[in-house]
């Protein structure tokens, strides 16, 4: 029997939680609810969930902070949930770590699409047997990303990224000198119509290029008014 995959929802409205979690586990997946940030950073320990549903208006510590402190160690996609719908909100969300952002009120249905959206992209290539090891793979001087494990290696060190940013860097380096427009990006690694506008792109580019800096033979591109490209020189 496969082992069910972990949600830990983060709400200090109870009877949101609970729809969230009825719906969840309707679908297969275990679920563990907490009220507060501070139960959520002691519980996200012992539960070691697949996900996170976290929700921003916490007492105590807020989300922001919630995400702030799991992204120090950990890269488990989360799921940001709000009734604030301003820009400003889910441009902060995303660059403190969050994989996506919904604004409450939402339908249940399409949050459960979303949670096994991003678990589906979160989870590693297992390869076939017959298939060819290095699939997955790609290499440039200096740069390796992998993602049959979910790697990336810059200059001989490992870089932390979440797989967001790591599936986008694929992408990019996967077509070089291909340009792309931010639609085509949202929906290839995304894979639905994104809550939000076409700077979610943006923000992950720009967090991927925070920790990897340009190379005298490569680079991320901006193609002003279109898109981006990883340009090989």
């Amino acid at each position: 029997m496969a082992t069910k995959q972990k949600v830990l929802i983060v709400d200090d409205d109870n009877n949101i939680a609970e729809l969230i979690s009825l719906y969840l586990i309707k679908e297969c997946f275990e679920t563990l609810i907490v009220n507060d940030g501070e139960s959520a950073i002691k519980e996200f320990e012992k539960f070691a969930p697949n996900i996170i549903l976290l929700d921003l208006m916490l007492p105590g510590i807020d989300g922001y902070q919630v995400c702030r402190e799991i992204r120090k160690k950990y890269d488990t996609p989360i799921i940001m949930l709000s009734a604030k719908g301003e820009v400003f909100d889910k441009v902060l969300g995303l660059e403190l770590g969050a994989d996506d952002y919904m604004i409450k009120p939402f339908d249940s249905k399409e949050l459960v699409a979303r949670v096994k959206a991003i678990l589906r992209r979160y989870q590693p290539v297992v390869a076939k047997p017959d298939a060819k090891a290095n699939k997955g793979l790609i290499e440039y001087t200096d740069l390796i990303i992998n993602l049959n494990n979910y790697s990336v290696t810059y200059k001989g060190s490992q870089i932390d990224m979440p797989p967001k940013e790591i599936e986008l860097l694929h992408f990019l380096a996967a077509s070089p000198n291909q340009v792309f427009t931010r639609e085509q990006l949202l929906d290839h690694i995304w894979g639905y119509e994104y809550v939000g506008d076409t700077r979610t792109v943006d923000v992950h580019i720009k967090r991927i290029r925070e920790k990897i800096q340009d190379h005298a033979g490569w680079s991320i591109g901006t193609v002003w008014g279109i898109g981006y490209k990883f340009e090989v020189k």
